[in-house]
């Protein structure tokens, strides 16, 4: 079937011609000739030799032999992390609704991306009594949010150093942090706890806490937080939340591995 006969077409022209050179490619499994992607998509043969060029130095096409072109494997690779945010996302609805339904306050699902978050899923009613600016698809930085923190808290020294260099750590409230020294005291706790918390740093009035969803390689993927006003954030939702973050991480296929402190640690 040709490409963009069901759809709307792109706006530029190149990118239309990009859009049927890697559908051609998609319908073969073999690697596919210069000559025969021409005649599928009607392109001339050079037109298509430059559009393929440019997507080989981008790792979207792969080039076995001179002459011949298959799908690259930067498509696996954004594949895989379309293919992880739907997963959690799908692994996450349920226990996030039982999660409010205990706390009657937002719950949200986050992601990283670059040096934000990114919200992905919340759930929340409009009795709760507060309105964060934040809805799904909003952004946050790292330094000023429960999960953004669980993130940096993930990083070696180094990269937190050039996030501070990056961002100049700029702050949104009174509380929030904005010099690296204090960050980095911020991130040794969120190491020691495993949970993250934000004291009415992005936002006045909002506290949250949270902690990470990982898949079954270990990476953190995501984070889980409850949004609430400053004055009724619960402190025995922390454990709540921990254990909700592991059961969709367990959904996942993470497997913890068991700590020999864990017994003598326990009271």
């Amino acid at each position: 079937m040709a490409h963009g006969k069901e759809h709307a077409s792109p706006a530029i022209q190149v990118i239309e011609r990009l859009f049927a050179l890697l559908d051609a490619l998609a319908a073969h499994q073999d690697p596919v000739t210069l000559k025969e992607l021409s005649e599928t998509t009607g392109l001339h043969p050079s037109t298509a030799h430059r559009i393929l060029n440019d997507l080989t130095i981008g790792r979207y096409v792969d080039r076995p032999e001179p002459g011949n072109y298959r799908l690259g494997m930067r498509l696996l690779e954004l594949g895989n992390l379309v293919k992880a945010r739907l997963d959690v996302r799908d692994a996450a609805l349920g226990p996030m609704r039982d999660l409010h339904k205990l706390t009657h306050q937002a719950v949200n699902l986050s992601v990283r991306q670059g040096d934000e978050i990114v919200y992905i899923e919340r759930a929340y009613s409009e009795r709760s009594g507060m309105q964060v600016v934040r809805a799904v698809g909003g952004r946050a930085p790292l330094h000023l949010t429960s999960v953004g923190k669980l993130f940096l808290a993930h990083d070696d020294p180094q990269r937190v150093r050039a996030y501070a260099t990056r961002t100049g750590l700029s702050g949104q409230t009174r509380n929030s942090i904005t010099d690296l020294p204090k960050l980095e005291r911020e991130l040794n706790l969120v190491r020691q706890n495993t949970v993250a918390r934000d004291d009415e740093e992005l936002e006045l009035g909002v506290r949250c806490v949270a902690a990470g969803i990982y898949d079954d390689q270990g990476k953190l993927i995501a984070g889980l937080s409850i949004s609430a006003p400053a004055d009724r954030l619960e402190e025995s939702w922390t454990e709540r939340v921990k254990s909700t973050a592991a059961h969709i991480s367990a959904s996942l296929g993470h497997r913890d591995r068991p700590d020999p402190t864990a017994e003598t640690a326990t009271r």
